[in-house]
């Protein structure tokens, strides 16, 4: 599967974006998906996290804020940030587990999120 995120932009501090993520392959409903960050100096935070049957789970950071989805009809992933901090600064990637590995493997392209106080 190849991914790619878009959505990303320019946000004042408690406002909210949507970041979606088009994935290509026609197993998309067999890969685990999540979202991860990477803030500059900062390695790879994984925010939140969707399986292949829909059970979602997110960092402590982002709990009550952030929602992650998914339509497998249209091979997409999605992340609604809401309430956003300049703390959620960061290059947004979107990226897949495939089945039988224990790590996410995948990752595409990121977009740029940045959050003014």
């Amino acid at each position: 599967v190849q991914l790619q995120a878009s959505g990303g932009g320019l946000v004042q501090a408690g406002g909210s974006l949507r970041l979606s993520c088009a994935a290509s392959g026609r197993t998309f409903t067999s890969y685990d998906m999540g979202w991860s960050r990477q803030a500059p100096g900062k390695g790879r935070e994984l925010v939140a996290i969707i399986r292949a049957n829909g059970i979602t789970s997110y960092t402590d950071s982002v709990k009550g804020r952030f929602t992650i989805s998914r339509d497998n009809a249209k091979n997409m992933l999605y992340l609604q940030m809401d309430s956003l901090k300049p703390d959620d600064t960061a290059v947004y990637s979107c990226g897949a587990r495939s089945p039988g590995v224990s790590t996410y493997d995948i990752w595409g392209q990121g977009t740029q999120v940045t959050v003014s106080s």
